[in-house]
């Protein structure tokens, strides 16, 4: 019989479902070493989480996340509340002893996110943070193609990720349900919230980035509170563009905003090879579009691979071939390889550590954007043994 591993999560909103079906779903489609068992959810509003409880089966309900830590009972702290939260917890759940996962970006900056890093690796704890696109599987496809020389030397990356929901100079900043918009809570605007992912892919398809230009605009420059009820400036970049260098010599370009009308959700990359390229597009996330050059000038072109045949990642837990999967499984197959690591005594990409890679880009984004310079991405070094 499997050894149950209890789950406490802090936080109910969006990424609380994601997660919680995440566990649910995984020892049915995975042969995982634990059965990862939903044990609490923690949230302020104690209504609203017996509610979401009831709904995903938790066996109980807190409202003081630090009483969820501390219990015995719990062998797992998943952070999926705002990131003025991410710090504090990830801190208390190391040194506790308790595994932890956490949302993405790691902390509001630098200094939170050094601070989590140091804690799990003090504490030896397994952690992981919830940068889920990597678990795609075309876009786990492409990392093989890239690690099997396929595309060969890269030159080029680029990457966007396009919403419009924050359009209206009516919206309200800060609360529950917009604490995105209020840089005290969240920490960064677009930059921290959506660039943060293409940088994680990025660098884990093509290595280190080294340094940045950029620029950032916030185009509302003063919204309502929700909290106060006032006219408060508002902090936070509502589009981020930047130039970038890797370590490997390939130049890159990144843009997000929430101000591209029409785009709900755009998350798109394409890399350029000596040897072929590769494009993949979220809304079309089980297609990878891959390019291999050939002398033969008749039969070269691109080439769209319908991700569902059982030699894919991930696949063959799921249908049989030509039955897609969905954003939601992603998830799935993170805490899917989160579980099955830590039944071999380790963490699962990407660590706390790698989040701190992807934070220390996103700091000098930021950094150039107000210098108007290239700026240098600090390295987050090695885990100290």
């Amino acid at each position: 019989m499997k050894k149950k591993l209890n789950i406490g999560m802090i936080g109910y909103g969006f990424m609380g479902r994601t997660h919680s079906n995440a566990f649910r779903t995984a020892p049915n489609f995975f042969d995982l070493p634990y059965e990862p068992v939903l044990k609490t959810v923690c949230a302020r509003n104690a209504e609203k989480a017996q509610g979401f409880a009831n709904q995903w089966g938790y066996e109980s309900v807190e409202t003081d996340w630090r009483k969820v830590v501390e219990s015995k009972e719990i062998d797992l702290i998943d952070i999926a509340s705002p990131n003025d939260t991410h710090h504090e917890i990830a801190i208390a759940a190391a040194q506790a002893g308790k595994m932890v996962m956490c949302e993405k970006p790691l902390g509001r900056n630098p200094a939170e996110s050094e601070a989590m890093t140091a804690a799990v690796e003090a504490a030896g704890v397994p952690n992981m943070v919830w940068y889920n696109y990597r678990r795609v599987p075309a876009v786990t496809l492409a990392k093989q193609l890239i690690d099997e020389g396929r595309l060969g030397r890269i030159f080029h990356y680029r990457t966007v990720f396009l919403q419009d929901w924050t359009i209206s100079a009516d919206l309200p900043q800060g609360g529950a349900g917009l604490w995105r918009l209020d840089a005290s809570v969240s920490g960064s605007g677009v930059t921290g919230d959506l660039l943060a992912h293409n940088i994680d892919t990025a660098m884990w398809l093509n290595g280190q980035i080294d340094e940045v230009t950029a620029m950032t605009e916030t185009f509302i420059k003063s919204r309502t509170h929700t909290l106060t009820g006032k006219e408060e400036p508002v902090n936070i970049d509502d589009a981020s563009l930047f130039l970038a260098r890797f370590s490997n010599g390939s130049l890159a370009t990144f843009e997000a905003t929430r101000y591209a009308r029409g785009h709900k959700a755009l998350y798109t990359f394409e890399i350029n090879g000596e040897k072929g390229s590769i494009k993949w597009d979220l809304h079309d996330l089980h297609r990878l579009e891959y390019f291999e050059y050939s002398p033969e000038g008749k039969l070269r072109g691109w080439k769209s691979i319908h991700i569902t045949d059982g030699d894919h990642p991930y696949m063959s837990h799921w249908w049989v071939p030509g039955l897609q999967i969905g954003y939601e499984h992603t998830f799935v197959h993170q805490a899917a390889d989160f579980l099955t690591a830590v039944g071999e005594g380790k963490s699962a990409a990407p660590t706390f550590r790698d989040a701190l890679k992807t934070d220390y880009v996103t700091d000098a984004v930021l950094k150039s954007a107000k210098s108007r310079q290239w700026e240098k991405a600090k390295l987050a070094g090695e885990q100290k043994q």
